[in-house]
Order: C-alpha cells, then sequence, then structure tokens
C-alpha cells in the first residue's frame, strides 16, 4: 500500500479502476445473450459516445472530483438508456425510493459490496485505503472496487427484474448468477491486486540484494 500516500498515484489507481468498470461494462453488455435478447448493447450510439466521453474525462482528470463528476454522469446516461430500452418508464435513482428499480438497485449493490469487501479481506487490504470515495464514506475503498462490477451487471437486472415485477428473492438470486456467470470476484480480485502490484512494489535496496 505504498503508493496510497502519495496523492498522484493514488489518482492513477482511481482511473485504472474506472477505465476496467467501462471496458467491463463494454465486455458483458456486447456478449451476454439475456442482456442482449432484452436490447441492451454498448455498441448503442449514444452508449458508446458516453463511454468515450467519460474515458476522454477521465483520462484527463486533474483530481478525484472530477473522476467523480464524470463516473456520476455517465452512470445516469446508463439508467435513461436502460430504463428506456426495457421499458420500464421514467426513473429518477433516489436510494430512498419504494418503486421497484430503486430497491433493486440498492439491493444488487450490496451485494457487489460484499464481493469488494470480499476480495479486500482476502488480500489483506484495509477499506479505509480509499481511492475515490474517501472523503465522503467511511471503508469507501469497498465502493471504489465494487463500481468495478456493479453498473455492468446490477444496473441493468435491476432494472429488467422490476420491469418483470420479480420478487426480491428472484432479483437477488439473478445478481448472485450474474456475478457468478462472468467472474465478477476474480475481476475484482485482479484488478485491485494488479493495481497494488504496478503502483505500489518499490523493492528497496536489501531486499533487491538480498540482504
Amino acid at each position: 500500500m505504498q503508493f496510497w500516500f502519495d496523492a498522484e498515484k493514488r489518482l492513477t489507481v482511481a482511473q485504472q479502476f474506472q477505465h476496467t468498470r467501462m471496458n467491463f461494462i463494454q465486455t458483458i453488455w456486447n456478449k451476454d445473450r439475456e442482456l442482449k435478447a432484452h436490447g441492451i448493447s454498448a455498441e448503442e450510439p449514444s452508449i458508446r459516445k458516453a463511454i468515450e466521453r467519460c474515458r476522454d474525462r477521465t483520462d484527463h482528470a486533474v483530481n478525484v472530483g472530477n473522476l467523480l463528476q464524470a463516473e456520476a454522469e455517465l452512470t445516469k446516461k446508463f439508467y435513461r438508456y436502460i430504463a428506456t430500452t426495457v421499458g420500464y418508464g421514467d426513473f429518477t435513482r433516489q436510494r430512498d425510493g419504494q418503486d421497484l428499480a430503486n430497491s433493486f438497485l440498492n439491493h444488487g449493490n450490496y451485494l457487489a459490496y460484499g464481493l469488494a469487501a470480499t476480495t479486500l479481506w482476502v488480500l489483506g487490504i484495509p477499506h479505509g485505503f480509499a481511492v475515490m470515495h474517501g472523503k465522503t464514506r467511511r471503508g469507501a475503498l469497498v465502493f471504489d472496487v465494487a463500481d468495478i462490477i456493479k453498473d455492468a451487471l446490477v444496473l441493468p437486472w435491476a432494472f429488467i427484474c422490476a420491469k418483470e415485477n420479480a420478487t426480491e428473492q428472484e432479483f437477488r438470486q439473478q445478481c448472485l448468477q450474474a456475478f457468478t456467470d462472468h467472474d465478477a470476484l476474480g475481476v475484482m480480485f485482479e484488478e485491485v491486486k494488479r493495481a497494488a502490484l504496478t503502483n505500489g512494489f518499490e523493492p528497496n535496496k536489501a531486499e533487491v540484494s538480498g540482504l
């Protein structure tokens, strides 16, 4: 975790996480047969353009605030696109909202947080070493890591299941199945491990010389 004490390196890791998030969204939305059957595709022109814009803003971000803003704007576009595509109707994201889509989003996000927490626990990384959400949320590295997979998997299934008037248990099972089918835990594990190794490991002279 040496890199975490360097603000520039923290920003670099946050940028890496965001790029992995967007790569995962494009991969899943373009290959998952069930999502494609519901008309969801990352190649839809407005979505492709939104992702490209977010990539550019991510690359040119000078601070975490820039990244958070780019992330939030892209997610809003996803909400609008998915809600329209599956025929859910008008939607406003409200964490205390009582409609099914908001309820399923909350539930699915917490499932993703559980996977992220498991990833960090296995790797022995404290939840407080956040790279994006740390200024506003306790244990925020969990949220940073969960972001890698939750929009790709939780977001579309929340709207699909809400449209189909699924039960909470049915939605939960669908999310868990999606996590398994697309190795969500493995994706998070490899990304966190890669970030830690490429940005944090700087062997000292004693380690190099074998002393």
